[in-house]
């Protein structure tokens, strides 16, 4: 599966445009990173436990999204997009889209 933030992809062309597609994952702060974060911003610098939450949150959105581009017959997933909302005081979601096609 191809993804991309761009609208082409070099030497390939869309035959077809399926749809939306995405992929999304609530998370929550952990106590543990909460408060070594909380620490960390008295001296300043990298929140590593949040930085490492993003990450894991980003990928599981982008898999989803991907799964849902397959389901839809897509080979390809263009134009891909990272939003994030606060669902909560301790929880936010991180969502991944694009736009599903066939591509030869």
């Amino acid at each position: 599966m191809l993804i991309t933030t761009t609208e082409n992809i070099a030497h390939k062309e869309i035959i077809e445009t399926l749809g939306l597609v995405r992929g999304s994952t609530v998370q929550s702060k952990h106590i543990g990173r909460d408060i070594m974060a909380s620490l960390k911003t008295i001296v300043g610098g990298e929140l590593r436990g949040y930085t490492e939450l993003l990450e894991d949150a980003r990928e599981q959105a982008l898999l989803r999204m991907e799964e849902n581009a397959k389901s839809m017959g897509a080979n390809a997933v263009i134009n891909v997009r990272f939003t994030t909302s606060t669902i909560a005081a301790n929880a936010s979601e991180i969502l991944a889209f694009g736009t599903a096609v066939q591509m030869k």
